[in-house]
């Protein structure tokens, strides 16, 4: 068959708002001067998995609902510069965004706001089927109405992967998504135990390679039953922000993956690319390119 779209991209469109702040948690104050600026940019989760991807020299189509906002323009104008296919649904209640708090350390928190939906959102069923019959592969974001389409795309027959995020392993929200994709990512910081968890996803679904990203420490690779540590790969340069560190993880990891790699391959490009984009500061869209993550992985290989 013959595939015009490398990755099907859905969900996860949106804006955020950065602060850098100077710690975290903030203690109260009647008010902060922020002297770095207060900036809101294009990009949320499905946007920088899409970027990433593009980046990395995959065909990409992204679709999600926008609002006809400032907010929407961000978005629509982010992806017309990078050439990345848009397939952007009316949404009455506006565009995602989320406002983010960046310490010091290059932490964050995010404070999400949810009315940017309707419960009764669907994708068109008419579209996903031709979007996903014409992918390779489609990554979906675990935003509202993504977990509805799941059952298309698994008709149409297309490999999935997912990013639960900050799952605690117990919130029902995630699970549709957990047992549908072939890969999924996930965070360990809210995991009490992330071997058991993982063992969970595979065990209950579809996933044949489960990844739980551990920042500083590595990353727990579940592969043919097996659970295996991957490194943390140092930074290149200080650390800003880790905003879209774990986006940059999964376009690389699936970078690897359709390129016929290894999954423990596949998982070191992830930990490069996650590195990266610590030291990018989260007001600025700087992915990692083909050729300068492949340098870096042979470099880190030969060390």
């Amino acid at each position: 068959m013959s595939h015009d779209i490398d990755v099907l991209v859905l969900g996860g469109a949106g804006v955020d708002t950065i602060v850098y702040v100077p710690e975290l948690p903030l203690p109260y104050a009647d008010s902060y001067m922020i002297d770095s600026g207060i900036r809101t940019r294009a990009g949320q989760t499905g946007d920088f998995v899409a970027v990433g991807l593009s980046s990395l020299g995959l065909r990409v189509h992204h679709v999600d609902f926008l609002g006809d906002d400032p907010e929407g323009g961000l978005v629509r104008a982010l992806h017309r510069e990078r050439g990345i296919a848009l397939t952007a649904l009316p949404q009455p209640a506006g565009t995602k965004r989320a406002v983010n708090l960046v310490g010091p350390d290059g932490r964050r928190l995010s404070l999400y706001d949810t009315s940017r939906a309707h419960a009764d959102d669907r994708f068109p069923e008419d579209t996903l089927r031709t979007l996903a019959g014409a992918s390779r592969h489609a990554h979906v974001s675990i935003t509202h109405p993504c977990a509805h389409a799941l059952p298309v795309l698994r008709e149409a027959g297309v490999t999935l992967s997912t990013d639960l995020h900050n799952w605690d392993g117990e919130n029902p929200y995630h699970e549709p998504f957990a047992y549908a994709a072939d890969v999924v990512f996930l965070s360990a910081a809210a995991l009490t135990d992330p071997a058991r968890t993982m063992r969970r996803i595979a065990e209950r679904g579809r996933a044949e390679v489960v990844v739980a990203t551990a920042g500083a420490g590595g990353a727990h690779l579940l592969t043919a039953g097996e659970i295996t540590h991957v490194p943390a790969v140092t930074p290149p340069a200080p650390v800003v922000d880790s905003n879209g560190a774990g986006d940059a993880f999964a376009a690389a990891f699936l970078h690897g993956m359709l390129s016929g790699e290894p999954p423990h391959r596949c998982a070191l490009y992830g930990a490069v690319a996650g590195a990266h984009a610590c030291v990018v500061p989260s007001t600025q869209t700087a992915p990692m390119g083909r050729e300068e993550l492949l340098d870096r992985v042979a470099w880190f290989e030969a060390g």
